[in-house]
């Protein structure tokens, strides 16, 4: 059962690849002399190393949001929430490498495409956590900003992943391998935190978790692209 949701799911994200890269705009990318230029017209090494900067900050922002929302809202017990966060994130069915031995595994067409699918995957969700942090009566201005900051970010994220997998790639047929998880689930909410604050917490952890990976398999590539003997450490 869980391989053919994971197969629909793979299904359902490879229908709308197209449309997803028809419809993206490419982001505007600035040259040594501050000119600005369509990232179709840089290098494709120089658009990964600006795709990789970009996810890099992402997933950096998304550890102090993440911090800064435990210190805030969720008592010292329940940090250890965190170590098991990911059981629940909405990216979980989608048919992405978790451990080393299959990131190692998996094409350089698939780790575009994987980074692409995480990307737009939490454009809505992201909008999702600013509404509902405006509502928290002492959100720090800092995490707000934070929040909108990596929105932002990672609209830019997917416009310079749509150019790079039009320039390396492209848009070749992708053909996937087929991941299975076994995941542990959450135990029942915690009395000493609302609902919802455990809901956004969760959030923020999947997001971190899902960043990390975004970055990761963005590094991958760029080593497979120096022709390194070895990227076993990624």
């Amino acid at each position: 059962m869980n391989r053919v949701k994971v197969l629909q799911a793979w299904l359902w994200c490879v229908s709308l690849w197209p449309c997803w890269l028809s419809h993206a705009v490419p982001l505007d990318c600035k040259d040594e002399t501050g000119s600005l230029i369509q990232c179709t017209s840089i290098s494709q090494e120089k658009l990964l190393d600006r795709v990789i900067q970009h996810a890099e900050l992402i997933y950096r922002v998304s550890e102090e949001s993440c911090t800064l929302f435990e210190q805030m809202f969720v008592p010292y017990p329940l940090h250890a929430l965190r170590n098991q966060g990911g059981t629940m994130c909405h990216t979980k069915p989608f048919p992405i490498p978790g451990s080393k031995s299959e990131i190692q595994q998996i094409s350089d067409k698939w780790l575009l495409h994987s980074v692409l699918m995480l990307v737009q995957s939490w454009m809505e969700p992201l909008i999702y956590l600013q509404t509902t942090l405006n509502r928290y009566d002492d959100a720090p201005d800092t995490l707000l900003n934070k929040t909108k900051w990596v929105s932002d970010k990672l609209l830019s994220l997917e416009q310079g992943v749509v150019v790079l997998i039009r320039k390396m790639l492209d848009e070749g047929i992708l053909t996937p391998s087929i991941f299975e998880h076994t995941l542990t689930p959450y135990d029942e909410p915690s009395p000493e935190i609302p609902e919802s604050v455990l809901r956004d917490y969760n959030l923020l952890i999947c997001f971190k978790k899902d960043a990390h990976k975004m970055e990761t398999f963005l590094k991958l590539l760029k080593c497979r692209q120096s022709n390194k003997l070895s990227c076993l450490s990624y």
